[in-house]
């Protein structure tokens, strides 16, 4: 059996034609339990084997860790180690993050840049919050660092942040004015520290790609092949990073799913899955529609809930599972009510039917 016929063997037409669409932009439109990471997996794993494309020429992006391991371990399988482990995978952080180690002095740091965590970044806006003899229970570290982030998402600098009027009497309305002069002094003290946030990882990234011709020809030659997974959830900063690179070659495939976004609470723009088509004309739109993971009753479920919503774009997922269990609803007067509600049941399932507690999941 060829490396084609192994490749196509494992998947249904559906997901056939999204893995053999290598060339151009493709949009891949992958409802809840339709085999997304396997199209995105096999799709690699056949433009290396198939079309003898370097695995130098393709990043492929997620967002977590786990996602991109499992992906790197089923392309071993598929297609060897070798060509697997020379393919840039990873989450944007990570991936951005060793770019700008290769770049830093062009964005004004050097090579051995320090990552800040969380509990780095929240001690030193405390230490700044101190030294400006601010109060800290008006000016918590989780709000000033959320609004800091948020900026950073945006694009915005420290002093651009200054300088926006309406940014400035949100802050002043929120009893927080002093909020730009802590962002300031917080990116003054990292510069200095040769250290970043993850903000930064996204920010820089843009600045080195807007700023410096040089490093944007670079990257846009080497990454001609460019695949993202869960598309929806990415921010203005990345969908920026994205748009810049696949400029020169056009070679773009989104895997995602506007049903799935739920993290606009930290900057995703729904806007970027929905506009992808206007940014990239001449984009080919494939639909896994096919539930592998669900029961009917849930599929259904999810379809007529869905369906309600304004901004979307139409699919039809369906299922070959059984009908399943009927879903239960239940009407609560709190969230206490709920939380109390829910532990009466787990308890109750576990004495009269000896449910372990492994096989309950809480959303």
């Amino acid at each position: 059996m060829s490396h084609e016929e192994r490749i196509l063997s494992e998947l249904n037409e559906q997901q056939q034609v999204a893995v053999t669409q290598t060339e151009g932009p493709v949009m891949v439109l992958a409802g809840a339990g339709s085999g997304k990471t396997r199209v995105l997996t096999y799709r690699i794993a056949y433009m290396l084997a198939v079309h003898n494309i370097s695995p130098y020429r393709i990043l492929a992006l997620t967002f977590t860790n786990k996602a991109a391991a499992e992906m790197r371990e089923r392309i071993i399988g598929l297609v060897g180690g070798d060509l697997a482990k020379a393919v840039t995978m990873g989450t944007f952080h990570s991936v951005f993050y060793h770019i700008l180690r290769v770049e830093a002095d062009k964005i004004g740091f050097t090579a051995n840049i320090t990552i800040y965590d969380t509990d780095d970044t929240k001690s030193l806006v405390k230490s700044i919050i101190k030294e400006m003899g601010l109060d800290p229970k008006q000016y918590t570290p989780g709000f000033v660092l959320n609004r800091i982030s948020m900026a950073k998402a945006s694009l915005l600098s420290a002093q651009e942040y200054a300088e926006n009027p309406e940014i400035v009497a949100a802050d002043r309305v929120s009893n927080k004015p002093m909020i730009s002069q802590i962002f300031a002094k917080y990116n003054t003290r990292l510069h200095n520290a040769n250290a970043m946030d993850f903000d930064d990882l996204l920010y820089f990234m843009n600045v080195l790609l807007r700023d410096s011709p040089e490093a944007l020809f670079k990257y846009q030659n080497r990454f001609q092949y460019i695949l993202i997974d869960e598309y929806q959830d990415t921010n203005y900063a990345q969908y920026l990073i994205i748009k810049r690179l696949a400029a020169l070659n056009h070679n773009i495939c989104v895997v995602g799913d506007d049903a799935q976004s739920i993290y606009g609470f930290r900057g995703a723009d729904i806007q970027n899955i929905l506009n992808f088509k206007r940014d990239y004309p001449g984009t080919r739109i494939f639909k896994l529609e096919q539930n592998y993971r669900s029961t009917q009753n849930i599929v259904n479920a999810a379809n007529a809930v869905i369906r309600h919503n304004k901004d979307r774009m139409p699919k039809d997922v369906w299922t070959d599972n059984a009908e399943g269990a009927k879903i239960e609803i239940i009407r609560t007067g709190s969230d206490l009510d709920e939380a109390q509600q829910i532990a009466d049941r787990i308890f109750e399932l576990q004495m009269r039917d000896h449910v372990e507690s492994r096989q309950f999941a809480i959303l």
